[in-house]
């Protein structure tokens, strides 16, 4: 029985409870997205300095097309407008900048956007701030099943080390904490093959109001836990 590694290399966040944080305060839904939108670089910011080396953000689900269409528009826009500002901002406190899930059902100039922030912050040394945008765990791994399916290589040689070079995430280390804020206690669809031995952390506290507090409570419980990977 080994204690976790500290810091973890790598945290997943499943950013939740916008809409509610915005009823709370009577306000539209969008400015809930707004206010989680505007969290994002604090946060990074706060894990980089506990020495977390790569941080991944659960921003909209393959699932969140379903949505109102007024909601969706909304948080598209919201990302066209903050992207180029945000891209500038990462790019100067050395940050790697990378986006997980699909682009083809984005809007060419979001798509450019996405794209140009990549190339920008590719050389980065610091950080890796991994955004999943239209990212489903299922669709990526079906996804990455057609990857190796079109570079036909011969069944036998497919093994997990094998796969993961087809995910969206690869070369990324696969998560050693997973939070998930807004007080749901599942994992929506996020990262599924990559959190199979991820510890877990869940809390009620909303995502535009998760800061140094709640990232140091959910880093000292991860301190706590002990990793087996299926061993004793």
């Amino acid at each position: 029985m080994s204690q976790a590694g500290y810091p973890p290399q790598h945290v997943a966040i499943t950013m939740d409870g916008n809409g509610r944080w915005a009823k709370q305060r009577g306000l539209p839904r969008i400015a809930g997205h707004k206010a989680g939108g505007d969290n994002i670089r604090p946060v990074a910011k706060i894990f980089a300095e506990h020495g977390v080396r790569y941080l991944t953000l659960y921003a909209f689900s393959t699932e969140n097309w379903s949505r109102p269409g007024a909601e969706i528009s909304g948080l598209l826009g919201l990302l066209e407008q903050k992207i180029d500002e945000e891209t500038q901002a990462f790019h100067h406190d050395n940050v790697q900048l990378l986006h997980l899930g699909r682009r083809e059902r984005l809007s060419k100039g979001l798509r450019e956007r996405v794209e140009a922030a990549v190339e920008l912050t590719q050389d980065n040394t610091g950080m890796t701030l991994c955004l999943a945008f239209d990212y489903g765990g299922r669709d990526e791994i079906v996804r990455a099943t057609g990857r190796i399916v079109s570079a036909g290589p011969s069944p036998a040689s497919v093994d997990e080390a094998v796969f993961a070079r087809y995910l969206d995430s690869a070369g990324i280390p696969d998560p050693d904490l997973l939070i998930r804020t807004g007080g749901e206690s599942r994992l929506s669809n996020f990262l599924l093959w990559q959190v199979a031995y991820s510890e877990l952390y869940f809390t009620p506290v909303l995502w535009p109001d998760f800061g140094l507090e709640e990232a140091e409570q959910a880093l000292s419980e991860y301190k706590r836990r002990q990793r087996r990977f299926g061993r004793v």
